[in-house]
């Protein structure tokens, strides 16, 4: 191992036998975390290669730099330091697709270094993936969502997100995407981060049909979709309910929130129950003894609901939820009734009532 290692490093530093030894390189880091460690010293010499003349060379050496990087915390900071990201993201811009979907897989890669998030974020490489999103091929189109995700979990990223109008591109996103899709759940995580921003929020009330792509996501996304999509709702009826809860209420959120308050996700439910609060009439606080189950905030919503087919939905939605409630409580009632010993019976006869639910 130790001579053929010698040899590719001595080789990738002459220009006569480079791409050769990037191609070799390439393949002996496809899958080897070892080979990835081994061959670190290569990554210099395949960073210069990158601002060669030579397409071959381009393409050898991005995928040789693709391949080193993954999974290799330590060879992501070194390309990233050695001046990688300039040409990276030139070939973000190439009119060659597959040089273009190869720096795009690059940057996902940089990407999800903790160290380099905000530098991969300021090379300029944001309005290059959000064009690449709105034009690009569906595997090019996947894998920018996927860093911009990883961009955005970093605040001054979504700052920079911000400036190139997003909404746009990651509406129609939801709007012409498979609701239980990767792409999807990464374009929702984004846009529920971007919401804090009120600029966003306006936007996406403006953008037409901006609001009823996450209610749709919401209601027919997967698990982690539905948790974005509730999150996006939430935090815009939180930012300023009186502007943000007619808009929401307009696009039939109700029998999404409702079913998502049974079979969501426990982050999902417990916003869900929080939305709906929300999304009351009155803007003030219920007196202490006035009861506030979910039964009662529902009904309150949906006596203003427009639409006898949407306020029928929502009342068969309540309905189930309702039912399923019920036996879920009877259950929790049922097992606690088998595990009552003896002595644990009161003078009350408490547990006695609960055996007898049986």
């Amino acid at each position: 191992m130790d001579t053929h290692l010698h040899l590719l490093l001595r080789l990738i530093q002459d220009p006569s036998s480079q791409i050769e030894a990037a191609q070799h390189i390439r393949r002996l880091t496809k899958t080897s975390n070892r080979w990835r460690r081994h061959f670190s010293p290569a990554i210099t010499p395949l960073v210069s290669m990158l601002c060669s003349h030579s397409p071959q060379a381009h393409e050898a050496a991005l995928l040789a730099l693709l391949n080193l990087a993954v999974k290799d915390e330590t060879n992501k900071i070194s390309i990233v330091e050695a001046g990688g990201l300039e040409p990276i993201v030139r070939f973000l811009q190439s009119v060659d697709p597959n040089m273009q979907e190869y720096a795009v897989a690059a940057i996902v890669t940089l990407s999800a270094s903790p160290v380099k998030k905000l530098a991969v974020g300021a090379s300029g490489c944001i309005p290059f993936l959000l064009e690449i999103l709105n034009h690009g091929s569906s595997q090019a189109k996947l894998e920018s969502i996927v860093a911009l995700s990883n961009l955005s979990t970093e605040p001054n990223n979504l700052t920079l997100l911000l400036q190139s109008n997003p909404v746009p591109c990651l509406v129609n996103i939801l709007k012409t995407s498979k609701k239980s899709s990767k792409i999807t759940e990464r374009c929702i995580s984004v846009l529920e981060s971007l919401v804090e921003f009120e600029d966003v929020r306006v936007l996406l009330t403006l953008e037409e049909g901006g609001v009823l792509a996450v209610v749709e996501v919401l209601e027919s996304g997967s698990h982690q979709s539905r948790e974005h999509a509730v999150g996006t709702l939430l935090t815009m009826c939180q930012m300023d309910r009186c502007i943000y809860r007619e808009p929401i209420l307009k696009e039939g959120v109700i029998p999404g929130l409702l079913e998502l308050t049974v079979h969501g996700t426990p982050k999902s439910r417990a916003k869900a129950h929080t939305l709906l609060r929300l999304l009351r009439e009155s803007p003030y606080e219920r007196p202490e003894f006035v009861s506030e189950t979910l039964e009662n905030i529902l009904s309150n919503i949906i006596s203003q609901i427009d639409g006898e087919e949407q306020c029928g939905n929502a009342k068969k939605m309540m309905a189930e939820m309702v039912q399923v409630s019920m036996e879920q409580s009877l259950r929790h009632l049922q097992q606690r009734a088998l595990v009552c010993t003896p002595s644990d019976i009161p003078l009350t006869g408490s547990c006695v009532s609960e055996v007898s639910l049986k």
